[in-house]
């Protein structure tokens, strides 16, 4: 099996700088940050690393931690990604706002989104996908459980000039939402799924990756018919391999069409190493959307 890695590249605003001694530097907009990378397992290629702000983690991996920030940072800053605006920010888990890894992402939802076209976006955090697939035409259904992650998101279509797009921003269960859509008989054209390891909806309800995901999946393809162009997994849960997700889709009753699985990755300014992200999955009703320039 032929895996494929896609390859998120340095951008205006956003570039892995250095990576090792796991760790990594990134610039986003005009700051610079440390945050913990156990899979940078390389030595760095400058032991000089001034930063704004550095993420020290705690002993919980999975949110553990606080931000060391060096003089004034902003509680948030404006960055564009994919043509769209965001608002960036230390988080309490690690992260800046936003998915810079996602890129390669954005680009397949934006070539398959026109006005008329109908797109889900599952645990949709903070919104790029949604607002790359609404600045191309596209009615856009975002969900996720939490109202902060929700109120961010609308905050960025404001910040992009997408207020009036048309966006359905909804804080409810991917999994209670998805099961009221198929009993609608709602189809949709692009499906994007970025479910957490572990999680809650907004009334508790609890997401275990590995015992929930095969159902969800199972009853999002019920929602894609012949005339439908993507669907797109992907999971931070690196401890699982991504021939155990391509499995998992290809037992997966989609429609008529091919399954391209593998890994995520940024590409490093300093010296064009890949460091690995997340793992993907994707759904296409005949081959696999083109491979854009630094995808391998």
């Amino acid at each position: 099996m032929n895996l494929p890695v896609l390859v998120a590249e340095p951008s205006a605003d956003y570039a892995l700088l250095d990576s090792g001694h796991g760790r990594k530097l990134e610039r986003c907009g005009p700051y610079r940050f440390i945050r913990p990378e156990a899979q940078a397992m390389w030595r760095p290629a400058s032991l000089d690393w001034p930063a704004d702000a550095e993420f020290i983690g705690g002993s919980d991996e999975e949110g553990g931690g606080r931000w060391h920030v060096s003089g004034t940072l902003p509680a948030s800053w404006p960055i564009e990604q994919a043509g769209i605006r965001l608002h960036a920010a230390c988080t309490p888990f690690r992260h800046l706002a936003f998915f810079p890894d996602m890129a390669p992402h954005w680009q397949a939802l934006a070539a398959v989104s026109a006005p008329g076209s109908e797109v889900l976006n599952l645990f949709g955090y903070t919104g790029a996908a949604s607002l790359v697939a609404a600045a191309a035409g596209a009615r856009v259904t975002h969900v996720d459980a939490s109202k902060r992650a929700v109120e961010a998101a609308r905050a960025n279509a404001v910040l992009s000039g997408l207020h009036n797009a048309r966006i359905r921003w909804l804080t409810d269960d991917a999994r209670k939402f998805v099961a009221r859509e198929i009993r609608r008989g709602k189809r949709y054209d692009a499906i994007l799924l970025d479910p957490p390891k572990f999680g809650r909806g907004p009334e508790g309800e609890v997401w275990d990756l590995t015992q929930h995901l095969p159902a969800l999946l199972a009853d999002c393809a019920q929602l894609l018919d012949q005339d439908s162009k993507l669907l797109i997994l992907t999971t931070y849960a690196l401890r699982l391999s991504s021939v155990a997700v391509d499995a998992l889709m290809r037992d997966t009753a989609f429609p008529a069409g091919q399954i391209e699985s593998g890994e995520m990755a940024i590409r490093e300014a300093a010296r064009g190493i890949l460091l690995p992200t997340a793992l993907f999955s994707r759904w296409t009703p005949d081959s696999p959307p083109p491979v854009a320039p630094g995808q391998h």
